[in-house]
């Protein structure tokens, strides 16, 4: 018996070794060695792990709780790693594994409309994000033989950029400025006028309150723009990790949508703040510090991220990335390092004076300052033959106000030039969330370069521009589809535009010589 039963026992483990050896047969592609680090310090935002020799650089570690993690810095002996997630959770002794591929983002169409953070996960209470794709969000910028030059108008629907400081699809414009000077404002204004634009955008929240990127959404929401935007968020009270890691994401979600041959305009508000979030990185990373006592690898680190913008040749399909970086300045310090370094990464900047903005000049762009190398070849032509001259009059303009304030006594033509030009500034303000469309500044620009403004007093400006900008296009359909088609303003065009902006004055329902005599002075052109 008891040697019928050892018999037995030897043939089921046969059979039992016989299925094992099968079954990693069948599986032996499919196993993989494990590797498993453990976590040796845990700080705010950066842990320090080791027993991952293997792992790479910019690698996406998980932690237990399914907590992420970014490999930064590959020491000899630990690696520095950027937190994803919040660390209340973690301490020493904790295991970590690698997933064998760096940080990416989901991509496509299912990401209209959401708000997410940077590693794609929903902040809106709208379930999951069902991306079919994802894409790493450190990508090397397109080669130069793979770019065009730009050549179409990003049209913010504000009459001082899109006259004075055009923008073109595919261009880098930083908008900068102290703190609360308008400089969201002018991004989100610009977005609001892509709605009919087909052309795409994102807004990047870096180092936001949530309250004001809940503000800014709620105002997507409201004017029927959301579906047409994607909102990528790293706020304040979010890790370090996930600030730094946020234009990057934006980025490569714009990158898929230029590859499909779209334009997309991104929007980083701001830079500022992410240079301070890599900065507290750096110093909890002890990270040798660069050239200055600021990490010099933060030009670096901006100038990877914005020369992604671009306008991709037609082989490519053609699309466009259009970057508007934000940047925070203190004091009006122009010359900051962080700021210093932007100015020369883009195209251009937008300055917003604080002055202005007290002033009740909105938006408050200070014209001087403020430039486009590369717009200025995009820009429609109608808006070269109506404001060709515009900014350097305006500019002479100010100098000429702040001159004359130490003296009592002006010439006539001096008077003349000072009463144009504050007329001129009264038109350039421009209420927030009131785009407005090529035909509608075009007619507008027309009409005060042409002087039919000069008799009207500053406060019935307004209710003028209102005027001209409904009657005039109804008038000329005609030549304001030619002016959105690219051609030139002819001098037949813009006599027709003047006369017909005069008529509609003169005419305007408000006519009343007692109520309103300022429309009811006849108004000529003025050489």
């Amino acid at each position: 018996m008891k040697d019928d039963g050892r018999a037995a026992l030897a043939a089921i483990l046969d059979d039992t070794f016989e299925l094992f050896d099968d079954v990693m047969a069948a599986h032996q592609d499919e196993l993989q060695p494990l590797e498993i680090g453990t976590v040796t310090y845990v700080g705010r935002g950066i842990a320090r792990v080791n027993g991952l020799p293997e792992a790479q650089s910019e690698e996406l570690l998980r932690f237990p709780g399914h907590l992420l993690g970014l490999a930064f810095n590959l020491d000899q002996d630990e690696i520095g790693v950027i937190l994803l997630d919040e660390s209340h959770e973690l301490q020493a002794g904790d295991e970590v594994k690698r997933t064998g591929r760096v940080l990416d983002v989901p991509v496509g169409d299912e990401l209209l409309g959401r708000v997410v953070d940077p590693v794609g996960r929903p902040l809106d209470g709208h379930g999951p994000v069902r991306a079919q794709q994802r894409r790493p969000c450190e990508q090397d910028s397109p080669a130069i033989m793979d770019r065009l030059p730009v050549t179409m108008p990003l049209q913010t629907g504000l009459k001082v950029i899109d006259a004075l400081i055009p923008i073109g699809r595919g261009q880098r414009e930083l908008i900068l400025g102290d703190r609360q000077t308008g400089k969201t404002a002018i991004a989100i204004d610009t977005v609001l006028n892509q709605k009919d634009n087909d052309v795409l955008c994102i807004y990047c929240a870096i180092g936001q309150r949530n309250t004001a990127v809940a503000k800014t959404v709620a105002d997507l929401r409201q004017r029927d723009v959301l579906e047409n935007c994607i909102v990528v968020v790293g706020e304040d009270d979010a890790p370090p990790g996930l600030q730094f890691v946020a234009p990057y994401a934006a980025t490569t979600i714009g990158e898929y949508f230029m590859e499909q041959g779209r334009d997309v305009l991104v929007i980083y508000d701001d830079l500022t703040a992410h240079a301070r979030a890599y900065r507290e990185l750096s110093l909890l990373l002890r990270r040798p510090p660069g050239r200055e006592a600021f990490p010099g690898d933060v030009f670096y680190l901006h100038s990877r991220l914005l020369e992604r913008s671009t306008h991709l040749s037609a082989q490519l399909g053609g699309g466009s990335l259009t970057a508007l970086p934000i940047a925070e300045t203190e004091a009006q310090n122009v010359s900051a390092y962080i700021p210093t370094n932007l100015i020369s990464i883009t195209d251009g900047q937008i300055y917003l004076s604080p002055e202005l903005f007290q002033k009740g000049i909105l938006p408050a762009v200070d014209v001087g300052r403020s430039v486009s190398r590369v717009g200025g070849k995009t820009q429609l032509p109608a808006y070269r033959a109506v404001a060709g001259d515009l900014r350097l009059s305006y500019s002479q303009f100010e100098e000429l106000e702040a001159f004359s304030r130490f003296s009592s006594r002006l010439d006539e033509e001096t008077r003349a030039t000072l009463e144009r030009g504050r007329r001129v500034r009264e038109i350039f303000k421009q209420p927030q969330y009131q785009t407005m469309s090529v035909p509608e500044q075009i007619a507008v620009l027309v009409a005060i370069t042409a002087g039919l403004f000069d008799n009207l007093p500053i406060s019935e400006l307004r209710e003028a521009e209102i005027v001209v900008c409904a009657r005039v296009p109804e008038r000329h359909p005609d030549i304001c589809g030619r002016i959105l088609k690219g051609a030139k303003l002819s001098d037949d065009d813009r006599e027709a535009l003047i006369a017909a902006a005069s008529d509609a004055l003169n005419e305007s329902p408000e006519q009343d010589s007692d109520s309103n005599p300022a429309f009811s002075s006849e108004i000529s052109p003025v050489d």
